[in-house]
């Protein structure tokens, strides 16, 4: 579509002003950069910390895993491959019950695979030993 004005020819402005669409789409990337780290991190959650623990009035088998990485059944060192076996069977309508108790330093791959050896035993019931928090 021409115009003609005092001899000269003028055309229709036909093109659509991109400028607000690039704002647009550069706030979006702006807001999507900043939300996307908050997003993979996950939820921060502040673990209770307690002035007093449960006695535990059962007996039960321990197993500890020191500073070295070395695991121990009761008192007794043992290795982690024959610790499924060293547990022995356990019957569906049994509830047994262990208690892990690990260095603070021991890395949590061999905390895992010492959880996934008393599994291979077939105890479910894993209790972890903390200690109670000192108040300064």
């Amino acid at each position: 579509m021409a115009f003609s004005t005092r001899g000269r020819t003028q055309t229709a402005l036909a093109d659509i002003n991109i400028t607000p669409l690039v704002d647009v789409v550069l706030v979006l990337l702006l807001i999507f950069m900043l939300t996307a780290p908050v997003l993979q991190s996950g939820i921060e959650v502040a673990v209770p910390q307690t002035r007093t623990i449960a006695q535990a009035v059962e007996e039960h088998e321990v197993i500890t895993i020191d500073k070295s990485r070395n695991v121990y059944l009761q008192d007794k060192p043992i290795n982690i491959h024959d610790l499924p076996a060293a547990l022995g069977p356990t019957t569906k309508d049994a509830k047994r019950v262990v208690y892990l108790r690990a260095d603070q330093s021991v890395p949590f791959g061999a905390f895992a695979s010492v959880m996934d050896a008393v599994k291979q035993a077939g105890i479910t019931n894993i209790s972890i030993v903390t200690q109670p928090t000192t108040e300064k």
